[in-house]
């Protein structure tokens, strides 16, 4: 389906996040048995329509690690190979069409194969596709995130990993500390120092005061692991407690890294006045506060969390949607804290940054896909689907609530209000996500499996989409209720 160009209008107003409630009344209690034979019903109905995904698996595996690129696309007995994209939509290779709300773990906001994306990345690749030398998109693409984010000094990497890991780098040039801190639960990429209190069970988490520093697989040396300290989210007096007792023992660290809402955890949104307190508590022990806006730039407002929220932090990550499809990330600072590299003190370096291709996508995307438009569209489809879902929730006494911003949302299956990783982990009906990926597979949405991550929608998307969506999800609670 093509997608029209948006136009210019004058800006609107800042989106604002859709809060909800979990139930207050009475819930049905759905009968865990039923819930295993729907799983084992569906699972088989989808294996009996991917025998192509089936043979390419096969056919992988005898090559490539696990039959997958990443470890994050594995899935049992295997993963659904996909062949194409359009606008909303993508086809797997045994010819299905599905709406897509997994876009790439929210890279494709812009919805596949956008013309204006895809004919500034075709214009750009007969000019040359690389030469590990800086070109004009680069600094307007700089110009054009100085100006939606406030910051004024911009570099570019590949991806959010190293987004992340160069921006840690950077804070312990300018503090002079070795130690980072992060939120408990939250991904900030696959580099060591982050790689640590991710996917662990609550009999692992210990003392939300003290939490244990634990790595997140092997490979990481135990020395990484441990220096870097995690504090519950939501939670700004445990987060200044902390600071102090590592003040006393003279092991404050170079920088708190966070996202401004949680995106690995469903969607958790920051309470009323807690990111406020954030940035004044960092301020106050010289903690740079580094805001991984990797899955919310562009997605959630033009100049992502850090618009919607009215923050300010010192150093703010991008990646995924920022090259609608093309591989590239960002790091955004102040002035002053780009001082070590301007003297030379630290060497950020990198063959493929700034590549010609990602920077051509890039400002494309800022100057004519992701314009003020595209968020009043966002936020009217998002709006109409979290209300929708809440409905039905409503409707069928279900124990969860739905929530989300602009383009991100969830259903968060929990009698109980998350409000940080250790209440997800406590309020955990992983069996019913993992159903409703499955159920909603088997009815043409694709999503990102697993119940640790959101929905993303698209521009493209229309109104019989999310009819679409809300129709399926009707089905899934009548038939879990009945």
């Amino acid at each position: 389906m093509a997608i029209q160009p948006l136009r210019h209008t004058a800006p609107t107003t800042a989106p604002v996040p859709h809060r909800a409630e979990p139930p207050t009344g009475p819930t049905v209690q759905i009968d865990p048995e039923r819930i295993r034979a729907m799983t084992q019903r569906e699972a088989a109905r989808l294996n009996e329509r991917t025998p192509a995904s089936a043979a390419a698996f096969t056919r992988a595996e005898r090559a490539l690690v696990g039959g997958v690129p990443s470890s994050y696309q594995r899935r049992a007995p295997y993963p659904i190979y996909l062949e194409r994209g359009a606008g909303q939509y993508v086809w797997d290779v045994d010819g299905h069409q599905y709406l897509d709300v997994h876009n790439g773990v929210g890279s494709m906001v812009q919805g596949h194969a956008h013309p204006i994306i895809t004919e500034a990345v075709d214009r750009r690749m007969r000019l040359g596709s690389h030469f590990a030398a800086p070109t004009e998109d680069a600094y307007i693409v700089a110009e054009l995130l100085a100006e939606r984010w406030k910051l004024p000094r911009w570099r570019f990497v590949n991806s959010g990993s190293e987004a992340t890991m160069d921006a840690i780098r950077l804070a312990r040039a300018f503090t002079g500390r070795d130690g980072i801190m992060k939120i408990f639960g939250s991904y900030h990429g696959h580099h060591d120092y982050v790689m640590v209190d991710i996917g662990l069970s609550v009999y692992e988490m210990g003392d939300r005061e003290n939490y244990p520093s634990l790595a997140y697989g092997k490979g990481i040396p135990d020395s990484v692991t441990q220096m870097t300290i995690a504090v519950p989210f939501n939670d700004a007096p445990a987060l200044e407690r902390r600071l102090e007792r590592l003040k006393a023992e003279n092991r404050l660290p170079a920088c708190l890294i966070m996202e401004a809402a949680l995106m690995n955890c469903g969607v958790i949104l920051p309470e009323p006045g807690y990111l406020d307190e954030v940035r004044r508590i960092t301020k106050k022990y010289g903690v740079l506060w580094i805001v991984d806006e990797v899955k919310t730039g562009l997605t959630v407002a033009a100049g992502g969390a850090t618009e919607l929220f009215g923050i300010r932090p010192d150093l703010v990550c991008l990646a995924k949607a920022l090259g609608a499809g093309i591989p590239t990330g960002a790091i955004g600072g102040t002035d002053e804290v780009w001082g070590p590299v301007l003297n030379g003190d630290v060497y950020m370096v990198g063959t493929f940054n700034g590549n010609p291709l990602a920077m051509a996508a890039a400002r494309a995307n800022l100057e004519r896909v992701m314009i003020p438009e595209a968020y009043t569209r966002l936020g009217a489809i998002n709006t109409r689907l979290l209300d929708g879902a809440q409905g039905i929730i409503d409707r069928y006494r279900l124990a969860a609530y739905a929530l989300g911003i602009e383009s991100k949302g969830v259903i968060t299956f929990a009698s109980t209000k998350v409000v940080d990783y250790e209440s997800y982990k406590n309020a955990q009906q992983k069996e019913l996500v993992d159903l409703g990926w499955l159920w909603n597979m088997n009815r043409g949405i694709f999503g990102t499996p697993g119940r640790d991550e959101e929905w993303t929608l698209s521009i493209a998307m229309s109104d019989a989409d999310v009819d679409h969506y809300l129709g399926v999800f009707e089905e899934f609670a009548s038939e879990l209720t009945r």
